[in-house]
């Protein structure tokens, strides 16, 4: 039983949340999509590009959170990282690389090193972007 209610609580972890996935890896951001589809969320993407990102951003719908990955086909998430800072919405970031690949301005972000232990990661964005507000 409590196994059961500790899986039903996870999977409402991020119920309502739309949280933005931007990854160029294919296998891995269908398995992130997949993985915050379990855990409640409404995935907006996901995306492997900058300019997609930032669309998606820019579209008037809301973005509760995302997982960014740091190096998208040799360019930087870094312009998503601050408009999302902008807004106040929280997100992590993923990366094969060592932290010194982030800019000096993001130290203080959350950092989950590839491989990922994905469920850890969701864990870690719920609980930056804390309970839905009734």
């Amino acid at each position: 039983m409590v196994a059961s209610t500790t899986l039903l609580r996870e999977r409402a972890l991020l119920s309502g949340r739309r949280i933005l996935v931007v990854e160029d890896e294919y296998f891995l951001a269908d398995d992130i999509s997949h993985a915050l589809g379990s855990f409640g969320a409404d995935v907006a993407g996901p995306v492997g590009e900058v300019e997609d990102a930032l669309r998606i951003l820019n579209d008037g719908s809301i973005v509760d959170g995302a997982v960014l990955d740091v190096n998208l086909r040799s360019e930087m998430v870094f312009p998503i990282a601050q408009e999302l800072r902008a807004r106040r919405v929280p997100f992590v970031f993923t990366t094969g690389y060592d932290r010194i690949s982030i800019a000096p301005e993001f130290q203080d972000v959350m950092l989950w090193e590839k491989p990922l232990d994905i469920a850890a990661m969701i864990r870690g964005l719920a609980g930056l972007i804390g309970p839905r507000q009734a």
